[in-house]
């Protein structure tokens, strides 16, 4: 189609707005490539930027690799602008779907005397997204929140990966003799050609332990959420703890597909929501009954709170140096961290300090993402 006079050319706002897409798109399980990215963008340098059905169609033809990716695309595409069908014409209903987003509410005053243009109104949309992705969810009002709720119902974490003793074969590699002298007795004798072999990649276990004292209340449901994330794309590889005055295991209750009923279940099954933090204990149990039975080895620990320990912080670095020996790699996650003047100062983060690899913001889905991004290079 061709493109009108006043959008020749993306500018710098819907470049943003793409590769934001385009970011959603990857965590949502589409291998949106950064090639494939700057096809989508010079394929709406020729299109209206402004028109929903037209860009679309130049994001679907570009970013989507495989069948599989479309039904995902058609979701994503719904969430992230917002109002839009999977044509990409206004919907007039809500999509009975939990991966379909509700429209974002426009102050169509602010769009001047043509408020009938529905066109600004799709940018508007995206740009809103964008900025709630960054907000901290503390702060977040109840449509903010629900609309966040089908952000984490796209959330798809990667799992690092590490080396398996086992081999499986390969094109290049080491010369696997017992496969090639095989061969050459099946051919009597003769060596056609060299078969090689690789080491197998196993997923590395992930254990998530999730902070719900007091003082993490405000973000205790999205980290839940994203533990969610976490065990509906590994199941079998993802366990998640819940610590505070007691350690809960809620991996089997997270086990359920729809994300509030899980979430309803690991609810009914921690007994200590919004209590104190005993984390030095709390992770002493753990390692006690769970991670030095090989739950921890070779895993990538994430542990989510913001530091505040009632109890020993010694005991909580004794405990962390345990972990640290055990675990691949140990990640914090610290909600505060992306705050304004931020210094770990607490008595239970200058205890872990010593014995964590990262440590990283956890107060906004971006942070998530970003998280989602370490433990997957871990």
């Amino acid at each position: 189609m061709p493109a009108t006079g006043r959008a020749a050319a993306p500018d710098r706002d819907f470049i943003d707005t793409v590769t934001g897409f385009a970011r959603t798109l990857r965590h949502a399980g589409v291998p949106a490539s950064p090639q494939r990215v700057q096809a989508m963008l010079g394929a709406v340098a020729h299109l209206d930027v402004l028109d929903p059905a037209q860009v679309y169609w130049a994001g679907r033809l570009t970013l989507c690799a495989d069948p599989d990716d479309l039904p995902r695309y058609d979701s994503a595409f719904a969430l992230y602008f917002g109002g839009t069908d999977e044509r990409g014409g206004r919907t007039t209903q809500t999509p009975p779907s939990v991966l379909q987003a509700a429209p974002f509410e426009v102050d169509t005053a602010a769009q001047g005397a043509d408020s009938d243009e529905e066109s600004p109104t799709f940018a508007v949309q995206a740009s809103r997204h964008e900025v709630l992705r960054h907000k901290d969810v503390a702060t977040l009002t109840e449509p903010e929140r629900e609309q966040l709720r089908r952000l984490f119902a796209l959330l798809a974490p990667r799992l690092a990966g590490r080396r398996s003793p086992r081999y499986t074969r390969a094109h290049r590699g080491r010369v696997d003799l017992d496969r090639t002298v095989r061969q050459m007795l099946r051919q009597g004798g003769e060596a056609s050609e060299l078969l090689r072999r690789r080491r197998r990649t196993k997923p590395r276990r992930l254990v998530l332990l999730l902070d719900v004292s007091g003082s993490m209340a405000p973000y205790a449901d999205s980290l839940l959420r994203f533990a969610h994330a976490a065990v509906r794309s590994a199941p079998l590889n993802t366990e998640v703890f819940t610590v505070g005055t007691w350690l809960t295991r809620i991996t089997r209750e997270l086990r359920a597909r729809d994300p509030d009923r899980a979430l309803a279940a690991a609810g009914r099954a921690v007994p200590d929501w919004s209590g104190g933090t005993r984390l030095g204990d709390a992770l002493k149990a753990f390692l006690d009954r769970w991670g030095q039975r090989g739950v921890a080895r070779g895993a990538v620990a994430v542990l989510c709170s913001d530091g505040w320990e009632r109890g020993d912080p010694a005991e909580l670095g004794s405990q962390l140096a345990r972990l640290a020996r055990l675990a691949h790699a140990v990640i914090w996650v610290n909600p505060h961290k992306g705050k304004d003047g931020f210094a770990p100062s607490t008595g239970g983060m200058v205890a872990a300090l010593p014995h964590i690899d990262v440590l990283v913001a956890g107060h906004s889905f971006a942070a998530l993402e970003e998280l989602v991004e370490v433990i997957a290079h871990a």
